[in-house]
Formats: C-alpha cells, structure tokens, sequence
C-alpha cells in the first residue's frame, strides 16, 4: 500500500483509540438531530464544521454541489440518501451546506456561459444543477466578476435546494429546513470557516431572518437578494 494509505490506517489507529467508547449508545441504531447535504470538496471538513465528535448526531451526506435531488425514471426527486434519515429516524432538521469557491457551482456557471467539456460522470452532476442555476445566472448584475458571480450563485444553489426539500412530497412537513454557505475565502464578514444562514425554511430575506432568529441574527448574511 502506498504512503497516502498507510498515513489513513496510522490517522485511524488514533481515532479507534479515542472513540472507542463513544459507540456504545448507537450499536443498535441510529437516531441524528440533524441530516447535513455538504459539498464534497476536501476543504470542507464536513462534521468539523460543526464540531461534531458525536457518533449518531448528525447524518451526514456530501456530493459536488451539495445537492439534495436525483434523476429517476419517475422524475427528479430528492436523492434517497437525503430522505432516509427524515424517513426512518425520526430526524426532522436538514442543513444545506454549500461553500464559497464551489467548484461544482463554478463549472456549471462556466457551462451555462461558454460551454464545457467534463468526463460523463461530472457532467452528469453539472446536469443536476445546470436547469437550477440558470435563471440564477440571468439575475447576476453585470459588474460582477467571475468569483462574485459564483459566490452568489452557491447562495442560489442553497435556496433551490433548500426549496426541493420543502416542495416534496416525500419529506415530512414538520421538517425544518436551513440553508447556510461555509466561507474560509473571506467573502463574508466574519471568522474563516464560519458558516452563514442565507434561508430558513424557504425565507431569504436577512432583515426578517434576523428579527424571526435575534439569538442567530449576526451569524445570518447573504451577498445577494433577488
């Protein structure tokens, strides 16, 4: 086995050390507070983020894009690793995570406007977004550069997530559904590696975000309206 794996089983030898106790409550099953939908870029530490060292908190799912739905032969519908735990663990709190500089959302926007050439496998994810993202790209002001457009289209990339939660059928109603972006470029006012609420529920709007949440109201900002 090469050095990158060897280095994985000595990180993991470490951590068996110190969570081996912290399985006893969770043998038999699973019941998370929260589901997590994260990018899977590397820079996002998923459970890190969140400081969880708690085996069975949180479900956490990641893909590029941080997306929540899926094709079928019925439609697109939200992808089952999402719903299992709103299902069949009684979790009713989802968290849309995206991230400033999202790779995923910069190659769809550079789809969307010059065209791209991926293997069929991304492109396949950039068809997931794409539909999504392009009355997004049309609300861009002009005067944005590159990164500015792609910053505020990862914030609309949470909200339409966030919204194919709350529009189907298959999640349960009382679930409450938020939407943050994970900044370590500096976008954002505030500390690297925060993370920011842009939607609660389906509102955007910071002003009512932060009059509805004062206890969350300075860690609640977007870049954009529209």
């Amino acid at each position: 086995m090469n050095a990158t794996v060897m280095d994985l089983l000595h990180d993991n030898a470490a951590h068996a050390r110190e969570f081996s106790s912290r399985f006893d409550d969770v043998q038999a099953g699973q019941h998370p507070e929260a589901v997590t939908v994260c990018c899977s870029d590397s820079r996002v530490l998923q459970d890190h983020v969140f400081g969880n060292d708690t085996p069975g908190r949180l479900f956490t799912c990641g893909n590029i894009g941080n997306r929540v739905i899926q094709h079928t032969d019925a439609g697109e519908v939200v992808s089952g690793d999402v719903l299992y735990p709103l299902v069949h663990t009684a979790t009713r709190t989802a968290v849309v995570v995206g991230h400033t500089g999202c790779g995923a959302v910069t190659a769809t926007y550079a789809a969307l406007t010059d065209g791209v050439s991926e293997p069929p496998g991304i492109e396949h994810c950039i068809d997931l977004l794409a539909p999504h993202l392009e009355p997004g790209v049309d609300r861009l002001p002009d005067d944005l550069d590159a990164d500015g457009a792609v910053n505020r289209l990862v914030e609309y990339n949470v909200d339409w997530q966030v919204d194919a939660l709350l529009d189907s059928d298959d999640v349960p109603a009382d679930t409450d559904v938020v939407g943050v972006v994970y900044d370590f470029q500096d976008v954002y006012d505030g500390e690297r590696g925060e993370v920011h609420v842009v939607n609660v529920d389906g509102e955007r709007d910071p002003e009512t975000l932060r009059e509805a949440n004062p206890d969350a109201a300075d860690r609640i900002d977007r870049l954009w309206t529209y």
